[in-house]
Order: C-alpha cells, then structure tokens, then sequence
C-alpha cells in the first residue's frame, strides 16, 4: 500500500484535517485506524493520507460534495469526532477543497 493515495484523474474533493492532541491518547489509535476503515467503506471514497508528530494532517479524498456529507453524519464517525472534541484535541481545524489539478511520480 502506498503512503500517496491514488487518486482519479480531477476534478475531487479533498477534506484537510488539522489537529493538535491533548495529553490523554487513551483509544486514540484505535479510532484513528477504524475511521480510515470506515471511509474506506464508505459512497465516494477516493483514499486517504495521514501524518501525526506535533500536528496531525489527515487529507481525505471524495468524489463529490454529498459523499463528504453523509461521511461528517455517519453514526460512528459521528461518535469518534465527538470524542476529539472532548478528550483528544486541543484545536483542530477541518478544511474542503475542490481539487481542479494533480501531478506527480
């Protein structure tokens, strides 16, 4: 698996996540690792990427506007960014961008 996502060719939407953790990590991990499972599952998905030392950046990858959307509402995820907001994050910011271009190796 690589680290970049493939993605299809542009136009996509991106979901820049940004976030700084609090001290307590308790279940943190495990969460992190089940939401990319659950996004994968999930209408509209196009891939994901993901670093953490003392910010976090999680960029996710969609299809469309609507597939975004039902991900931010989807029950479990839903649960899992609630507990961000209460126990795990200091400060987060989360950005949506329409990708118009892409190139790389």
């Amino acid at each position: 698996m690589s680290l970049i996502a493939e993605t299809p060719a542009p136009p996509y939407y991106a979901v820049i996540f940004s976030s700084l953790r609090n001290a307590d990590i308790e279940g943190y991990a495990e969460t992190a690792a089940r939401m990319v499972e659950l996004a994968a599952e999930q209408p509209g998905f196009l891939g994901v990427e993901s670093v953490r030392e003392d910010l976090g950046i999680t960029v996710s990858y969609w299809s469309d506007l609507q597939s975004i959307k039902q991900w931010k509402a989807q029950a479990e995820h839903r649960i899992a960014q609630q507990m961000g907001m209460d126990k795990w994050y200091s400060s987060y910011k989360t950005r949506i961008a329409l990708v118009e271009r892409d190139y790389g190796r």
